[in-house]
């Protein structure tokens, strides 16, 4: 048997398997031909082809020469010196004891050891093959003959009788080998095809790979504003709280003070009226008149005038003092937490919003529009605006007067009043006529459409179905314009992002509603954030 370091000189360096088909490169190394072909189409694109072992390099993808010398060598190692531990067949002929089988010979159906090999028939009927056990699949199944032909035009693998006399006869033929390369050339071409899918595939992976490392780092970052934001927050609320603390103590400290003074004062002249009752008390309650008339100090006893000054104190303070100023305290509050507000909104980039208005000259003429401009409802009613073009003449759809072509902005809608509406943004040279002039039914408008039925984003007339529905009765849109995002959300809790569109936006946005039935209404403040 050939020893191992013979082996190891005969195999690929790619797929470290014995040669098959071996061919050689310019700079000497060999490899299988299936091998390196695979290598070198991985290598299109690159600008260079090199070798997998020595990495020579060149311009021109190499010619693959075929080394007849190396294929022959291989060949005869394999016809004489089978992978015993691989086949584990044995030779049939040698009943005392299992002798590992080098050949099987498809004629008489049997495997054969060295020395069976060298006394079986060398006739050219008597056909050796690599040990199989599956020589009954190389025979036809009708003629018990040799397959040794492949008819192209039944699939089939044929014997000689099949080809000139039986139901093959007339039909196209290829001899196996040819018939065997030919289907090896078509998988080389689905490999190549493979492989450049998978290197596609490949590419994609790293993209969103890549994309989701991105997702994460973001959210790191501001899970770590938002942890920032709520500790600057809480800081200060606590610092609100305690001001509001000191202040209603301030205040009540203040108050109680000056009400436990007057109280003090009052109760020593009621201490005193008390005694001067008992006084007078006492003598209504005398018998003798001279002794009545003649009780000295009674001018003092009858002195029952309160001192002005101390009423006017008792009325104010029971009036205008004697309470906390809720009203101020109220303000400090408000003050405080609007401050910490506008913080919040610095850290978020949120600004103060202004309201989205309806513009009723580009309303259809069967839709309403509400006084104050944000609502709109299907009517049974012709509104006999007038013709312009800049009126919806098709689908019932108005625009908004504000239009956003700078900066991130958002606006809300409430779809609860109507079963068949659409909300978006579309340029304002849509198509105002015909069927096209619908919200996502052309490239100038991006639309969320909802009924009874479904719920479905569109863009250019190419529909996105959202499963499930929207769950609450209110939708906002997002517009990022310097990076061409416009979102669609779900405003339940949490929160459901429904979809973004991507693009270039070429014009000013504006918002657009479209009512089929009931009425929708803008609930939201539309503003930067």
């Amino acid at each position: 048997m050939a020893s191992a370091e013979v082996r190891q000189e005969l195999e690929c360096s790619i797929c470290l398997e014995m040669y098959a088909d071996p061919v050689m490169l310019s700079c000497g190394h060999n490899f299988c031909r299936v091998c390196i072909d695979c290598v070198l189409d991985t290598q299109e694109g690159s600008g260079a082809y090199s070798c997998p072992q020595c990495r020579k390099r060149s311009r021109r993808r190499p010619t693959l020469q075929r080394n007849i010398t190396l294929c022959n060598i291989v060949e005869t190692l394999r016809s004489t010196h089978p992978d015993q531990k691989k086949t584990g067949i044995f030779c049939t002929q040698c009943i005392h004891s299992p002798v590992p089988a080098v050949k099987s010979c498809l004629m008489c159906e049997a495997s054969l050891c060295d020395d069976h090999l060298r006394v079986h028939s060398k006739a050219p009927e008597h056909v050796l093959t690599d040990p199989t056990t599956s020589m009954e699949n190389r025979k036809c199944s009708i003629h018990r003959e040799l397959l040794k032909y492949y008819c192209t035009e039944d699939s089939a693998c044929i014997c000689v009788t099949c080809r000139l006399d039986g139901e093959h006869r007339g039909h196209k033929v290829e001899t196996l080998d040819e018939a065997s390369e030919n289907k090896k050339q078509k998988l080389r071409n689905v490999l190549q095809k493979l492989i450049v899918k998978r290197k596609e595939i490949e590419q994609r992976v790293q993209s969103l790979q890549e994309l989701k490392g991105k997702v994460q780092e973001k959210s790191a970052g501001l899970t770590e504003r938002v942890t920032a934001l709520f500790i600057e927050l809480r800081r200060h609320l606590e610092d609100l709280e305690k001001r509001v603390r000191r202040n209603i103590s301030s205040q009540e400290e203040r108050i109680s003070h000056s009400l436990s003074d007057l109280i003090g004062q009052l109760e020593i002249k009621r201490d005193v009226l008390s005694r001067k009752m008992e006084d007078i008390e006492e003598l209504c309650n005398m018998t003798d008149p001279l002794t009545v008339l003649q009780e000295s100090d009674t001018g003092d006893l009858c002195d029952t005038e309160e001192g002005e000054d101390d009423r006017e104190r008792h009325d104010r303070l029971l009036h205008d003092g004697g309470d906390l100023d809720v009203s101020g305290i109220s303000h400090t509050i408000h003050t405080g937490l609007s401050d910490m507000m506008k913080g919040g909104n610095v850290l978020f980039y949120i600004q103060e919003a202004s309201d989205i208005l309806l513009d009723v000259n580009t309303a259809h003429n069967i839709l309403q529009i509400s006084d104050d401009m944000k609502t709109v409802s299907r009517s049974d009613i012709e509104q006999n605006r007038a013709e312009t073009p800049e009126r919806f003449q098709f689908w019932f759809q108005v625009l908004s007067s504000q239009r956003f072509s700078s900066g991130r902005h958002y606006w809300e809608v409430d779809v609860g009043e109507s079963e068949h509406c659409s909300v978006g943004m579309c340029y304002p040279s849509i198509e105002k006529r015909g069927m096209q002039s619908w919200i996502g039914y052309n490239n100038k408008s991006w639309g969320l459409h909802m009924y009874s039925t479904g719920c479905s984003l569109i863009h250019d007339n190419k529909p996105i179905r959202i499963s499930p529905n929207p769950s609450s009765n209110r939708v906002r849109i997002d517009v990022d314009y310097e990076a061409g995002r416009l979102s669609f959300y779900d405003l339940c809790d949490p929160i459901r992002h429904l979809h973004t569109f991507t693009t270039t936006f070429t014009e000013p946005l504006h918002a657009v509603l479209c009512v089929r039935k009931g009425r929708i209404k803008i609930s939201g403040r539309s503003g930067d954030f």
